[in-house]
Order: structure tokens, then C-alpha cells, then sequence
């Protein structure tokens, strides 16, 4: 790769470890599905009417805006309200690529190889370090919430897997339609209209900055990037740099939230990347599938250009994570 888009790359998995940062503090302006909706309107609006018309078909849309956009992502931003740490979110997510070989072995008829079946197991480890720590400090129903999430990105991968996408931009736009509309219903019904009305009439300039980071930047800039650089090199050349992602989560959540990283996470932290990397890096038996060997984001990894490409696009990522992320996603001080 040309050292500009080395450089790319790095801002890319930055922008998405730097994502759960900024939705940690959008959550002090917002409900969380509120903000979750806000998110994929902004996502949506006005790039689906620039990108043209859907290349797949709606269902594989609808599927993935579905599982990516109202599951994962609402999961997700409930359970970072409810005290799941932004750091530990961005890696704790990294356990999509695990759900999603499995998903891809029960659905597709993808044979587990020795060292993904080892790196699923490398990371199951780091899971349960990591939920030693957060129960010493953290409430665990929060940190179970971010890994059914990541169980839903795993699905969100499959179907990203089976529709093909040709443009995963315009893939990834469409698929930010889907999800308003519900997680707005479920914001009334679970969060309140009084509550939501009343964000939206305290919107400042710091609610509008989130709201923009985490849909334009994280998003769209994010997702487009990502598979600006899938297009040009090969997956497993770009796939290792959504590893970072957690990496620039944890470190801007120390740095900005003054987050504390005890020896336990630095250990869950290790085993996971190690095993994600495992899982992802390592040749699949069978057909091809996505492992979203990066997270965060909340953003990205949901949309890959080409079969070859969903070897290593991370699903957003940010945000949403991507998406995570935006797709993607895309991926907190403890609120609580």
C-alpha cells in the first residue's frame, strides 16, 4: 500500500475506535435509540438521494438494516447508557467475528478449520476476562447487551454475505433507511415521547457535533473510505487495520473520559485481538464469509465490494459502530 493509504487506513480504524468516544457523550444529550434513529437518518439523508438506486435486492436490505441497525445498534447504545464503558464496548465487540464464523458454518455450510476454531476459542477467553473485570466494577447486564450485539452484527454479516453487494456505499446507504423508523416506535414506546421531545427541544451545539460525527464521519466518511481501499488492495491486506479499532477506542476513552484500563482489560484486550485475528485472518474451509475482523466499529463491516472483499471488511462499524458502525461499525467511561 501507498503510504497515503496506510495513512487512510489509520484514520479510518481511528474515526471508529474514536466513535464510541463521541457516542458516549451523545448519550448525555439523548435516549439511546433515540439517537440511534437520529444517527441513520442523518446516515440516510440527503446521501440516498446522490447514491442512486439500490444495486441488491430490498430484502437483503431490509434484513441487514434490520439486524445491523434496530438489533445490534440499539443493543449497543442501551447498553452503554446503562454503564457499559466506551473502551470496553470497542473491544468487547470484536466478539462479532466469532459469532459470525458460527452463523456462517449453521447457515452457509462454512467447515470451522483448526485455527478459527482455536481463535474462536482465544477470544471466548478474552470475553470471559473481560466480564471478570467489568463485573468488578460494571453492571453485567450491560456488558451482556453489547454481546448479544455483537451476535446480531454476526448475523448482519451473513446477510451482507449472501446479497453480494456491488457498491457498499450505496449498499450501506439504502441499508440506513431501514432502521429509523423502528427504533423511533421503540423510542416512544420504551423511552418516552416527553423524554424524546425534550432532547430534541435541548439540542446544542455539542448534541449537533455528535449527531454529525457519528453519522457523516463515521459513517459515511468511514464506510466510504473503507471500501475505497477494499476496491484498490486485497482484503487481507486492509482486513488487519480494523484490528486497530479497539486499540484508538480504549486509548481515546482513557485519554478523554479519563477511563481506566486495569490489567484484567489489557489481558482481555490482548486475548481478543489475538483471537479475532485468528478467526478472521484464517483461511475459511468452504465458501467465503465475512468475519468483521473489526468492530467498532460501530461502523463498517457491514458491506463489502466484491466476494473477495468479505474476507476482511470490517462489519462499523461505527456507527451508527459502525454505522458501528456505520455500517460498522463501526466502537466509554461507565454512565453509571
Amino acid at each position: 500500500m501507498r503510504p497515503t493509504h496506510l495513512l487512510l487506513a489509520v484514520c479510518v480504524a481511528a474515526t471508529w475506535g474514536v466513535n464510541f468516544v463521541v457516542i458516549e457523550i451523545g448519550l448525555g444529550h439523548f435516549p439511546p435509540l433515540l439517537l440511534s434513529a437520529l444517527r441513520f437518518l442523518l446516515a440516510a439523508l440527503p446521501a440516498v438521494f446522490l447514491v442512486g438506486r439500490p444495486k441488491v435486492a430490498w430484502k437483503w436490505i431490509v434484513g441487514v438494516g434490520l439486524a445491523l441497525g434496530v438489533a445490534k445498534f440499539g443493543l449497543v447504545f442501551v447498553g452503554m447508557d446503562q454503564g457499559m464503558p466506551a473502551g470496553l464496548t470497542s473491544l468487547v465487540l470484536q466478539v462479532q467475528a466469532v459469532f459470525t464464523a458460527l452463523i456462517a458454518c449453521a447457515v452457509l455450510g462454512e467447515r470451522l478449520t483448526g485455527p478459527r476454531v482455536a481463535g474462536m476459542a482465544v477470544a471466548a477467553a478474552g470475553i470471559v476476562v473481560a466480564a471478570v473485570d467489568e463485573g468488578t466494577g460494571g453492571p453485567l447486564h450491560a456488558f451482556a447487551l453489547v454481546v448479544l450485539g455483537g451476535a446480531c452484527w454476526g448475523v448482519s454479516n451473513v446477510l451482507t454475505r449472501k446479497a453480494s453487494p456491488p457498491d457498499a456505499l450505496n449498499f450501506m446507504v439504502w441499508v440506513s433507511t431501514v432502521p429509523v423508523l423502528p427504533l423511533l416506535a421503540l423510542s416512544l414506546l420504551t423511552e418516552g415521547a416527553g423524554r424524546d421531545l425534550a432532547a430534541l427541544r435541548g439540542l446544542d451545539w455539542q448534541g449537533v457535533g455528535v449527531l454529525l460525527f457519528i453519522a457523516w464521519v463515521s459513517t459515511v466518511f468511514g464506510f466510504g473510505a473503507w471500501g475505497w481501499l477494499i476496491r484498490r488492495h486485497p482484503a487481507s491486506t486492509v482486513a488487519p487495520f480494523s484490528l486497530l479499532v479497539p486499540v484508538f477506542g480504549m486509548a481515546s476513552a482513557w485519554l478523554l473520559l479519563d477511563e481506566a484500563v486495569s490489567p484484567l482489560r489489557w489481558a482481555a484486550a490482548a486475548l481478543l485481538v489475538t483471537g479475532v485475528a485468528m478467526t478472521s485472518l484464517a483461511r475459511p474451509g468452504g465458501n467465503r464469509v465475512v468475519t468483521g475482523a473489526g468492530g467498532g466499529a460501530d461502523s463498517a463491516a457491514d458491506a463489502p465490494t466484491t466476494k473477495e472483499a468479505l474476507d476482511g471488511i470490517p462489519a462499523d462499524r461505527p456507527a451508527a459502530g459502525g454505522l458501528a458502525g456505520a455500517a460498522g461499525a463501526a466502537a466509554s467511561a461507565p454512565r453509571g
